[in-house]
């Protein structure tokens, strides 16, 4: 991962997995648009063969056995026995061609080297999807399994037919788009991606903010640990990290969190 494949630029439309890059960097080229249009990726990970990981180590420069035991390396195929339990609890998931993705050589969800390898293994499809943006009037960007575009009226008008070429786009390279998670995003109605609000600032979710709020003013009212229902293993911890990327996302809101965070009478 450092040698070879930290060396090596993704797309430049690609927001996952990079240093200075975010959520927050992905959702940006978003913010005050009529119209945003999410598509998410369905199995991203084990949609990535050996092959492709193979034909980037051969890119790079690197011979055809050396270049297949890198992809050997970089790749796993789930057990036969772990099928054969699936095939037992749920036949039809068995059978479907979700599963037959992870029966042949495919990148492993929480490998290190994973995120990267995606990321060259969908240039390709992220040109693809940034010229027919550009052609639209749109903007592109991606976070890993999450494509977002957005754009005025004349996008707007567009958005449906838009989504039917990229759809084609995104089969041709190799992958499948999950229908039931996209979404065609107006104005008029709460426009996220990746968590984020984007209607006219990068935000959190008012709802969320104001959960994240409650638990801390009763951290301080009752004790930390009247609110660690979740059973967390360091909850104060928890708490840090989720004021953090509050303070990332919204500094003002996360600055008002981060008093109330101090307050907490944590135990000695």
């Amino acid at each position: 991962m450092h040698e070879i494949l930290d060396l090596v630029p993704p797309h430049s439309a690609c927001h996952g997995f990079r240093r200075g890059r975010s959520i927050a960097t992905f959702a940006q080229p978003h913010l005050g648009q009529t119209v945003v249009v999410k598509l998410d990726l369905q199995d991203f990970f084990p949609s990535i063969r050996a092959i492709q990981v193979g034909a980037i180590f051969r890119f790079l420069g690197y011979p055809e056995t050396i270049a297949n035991l890198l992809a050997g390396l970089c790749t796993t195929i789930t057990p036969a026995d772990v099928w054969e339990a699936c095939a037992y609890q749920e036949r039809s998931w068995g059978q479907s061609p979700q599963a037959d993705r992870y029966r042949q050589r495919h990148l492993p969800q929480g490998a290190p080297t994973s995120p990267a390898l995606a990321n060259l293994c969908a240039y390709r499809l992220d040109c693809r999807l940034a010229g027919l943006a550009a052609t639209a009037g749109a903007n592109y960007t991606r976070y890993a399994d999450d494509l977002a575009f957005s754009g005025q009226e004349d996008f707007r008008r567009a958005s449906r037919r838009f989504f039917t070429h990229a759809s084609a786009i995104v089969l041709e390279e190799g992958f499948t788009v999950h229908h039931r998670k996209t979404r065609v995003m107006g104005k008029s109605v709460r426009q996220r991606l990746a968590g984020l609000v984007v209607n006219q600032t990068t935000n959190i979710p008012r709802e969320d903010y104001d959960r994240l709020k409650a638990t801390l003013t009763n951290c301080v009212r009752l004790g930390p640990e009247s609110q660690n229902r979740d059973r967390h293993e360091n909850f104060r911890a928890h708490l840090q990290g989720r004021v953090s990327f509050v303070e990332i996302i919204n500094p003002p809101r996360g600055q008002r969190l981060r008093e109330r965070y101090e307050n907490i009478p944590w135990p000695k």
